[in-house]
């Protein structure tokens, strides 16, 4: 039985994995397309039900959305015959990490069908599920929030925070439930708070796919409710987002230098050739890396000029040093190219 089990695995993660690609490619019926071929060898594939409700959520059809993740979760209200409500809750065969996107989902498809009770009510579903899941907290509260608002949708946003500080889209919902109880204060701090964690959160709206639904739908309504209540809330600083871009740059420069060589200096002992030829290929690497200088070059020299010199300088160096050791050989190119990719390293890290 065990060797059955792991071919049926192994098809299913390709399918999904192959459906994710597309969902963030915008391609969200052919990535539908391979989630529904999953489901017609496993109808009740829980990760397959969740993607596919996310897929028509991002695609704008929340009606789909909720048809599918009813699948797993059966609606909060349902009808009995004399006109009354019942909340027969979700399947307990589901542990509760795994069943809360899936009830998020719901909440999301419900609220855009305007079914702001049994939205609410999933919402509560969520917070007595996972107490101490930051990711449960705050999509509680962004439920809360656009459902019945109110005090505890404040409380969860701030348990979301509370239980990941250095995640921006706790401070996002925090700053989206404070807008909507016109805290706007407490809104504009959280929001500068979520920018200062992620400079690029501001073009959040334009990202397409299922990986970061939630933060393009709470960005998208704080905007526009911001818009609405004539709220100056921060945007992003254009410099700060060059700034942000070159120091990811150089962060990943610097630990490819290093980890090259680290590996040359482990091998030329025993193969100088070959310790030579890595450090080739490694520079090769690099170039690959900054394959597009438009990406880069636009504000370099100013974002030098904002604290940023000593980790591009660091860094130029270190590959510099690299091709030095792989025409000439010698221990103390090695030697500079590591300590140079450290330097780059540590204060690309630090310049934040």
């Amino acid at each position: 039985m065990p060797s059955d089990a792991a071919p049926d695995q192994s098809a299913a993660d390709g399918y999904l994995q192959r459906a994710h690609l597309l969902a963030e490619l915008g391609r969200y019926d052919e990535g539908i397309g391979e989630l529904t071929a999953l489901l017609a060898a496993e109808p009740g594939h829980l990760s397959a039900l969740t993607m596919l409700a996310r897929m028509h959520l991002a695609a704008g059809r929340p009606a789909e959305a909720l048809a599918a993740v009813e699948t797993l979760v059966p609606a909060v209200e349902t009808p009995t015959v004399d006109g009354t409500a019942e909340t027969p809750g979700t399947s307990p065969a589901a542990p509760p990490e795994a069943v809360v996107p899936a009830l998020v989902a719901r909440g999301f498809a419900l609220l855009d069908l305007g079914r702001w009770k049994p939205a609410a009510a999933t919402a509560d579903e969520i917070l007595a599920r996972a107490p101490g899941d930051a990711y449960a907290q705050r999509s509680a509260a962004a439920l809360l929030s656009a459902s019945r608002n109110g005090q505890a949708a404040l409380d969860a946003a701030w348990r979301g925070v509370e239980l990941a500080q250095d995640e921006p889209e706790a401070h996002l919902v925090l700053g989206l439930v404070a807008v909507r109880l016109q805290l706007f204060d407490l809104a504009e701090r959280a929001y500068r708070e979520a920018l200062r964690l992620d400079p690029e959160l501001g073009e959040a709206g334009r990202d397409v796919g299922v990986a970061r639904l939630e933060r393009r739908r709470y960005a998208e309504t704080l905007e526009h409710l911001t818009a609405l209540a004539d709220l100056p809330v921060a945007r992003p600083d254009p410099a700060r987002t060059v700034d942000a871009g070159i120091r990811r740059l150089m962060l990943s420069v610097a630990g490819l230098s290093l980890v090259a060589s680290v590996l040359v200096a482990a091998l030329a002992p025993a193969s100088p050739g070959a310790s030579r030829l890595l450090a080739v290929l490694s520079v090769a690497g690099v170039a690959v890396l900054l394959r597009r200088p438009a990406t880069w070059q636009p504000g370099l020299r100013e974002a030098m000029s904002r604290g940023l010199a000593v980790p591009v300088y660091a860094a130029a160096a270190a590959v510099l040093l690299l091709l030095v050791y792989a025409l000439v050989g010698g221990p103390w190119p090695l030697a500079g190219a590591i300590t140079a990719s450290v330097v780059a390293g540590f204060t690309a890290f630090t310049r934040r």
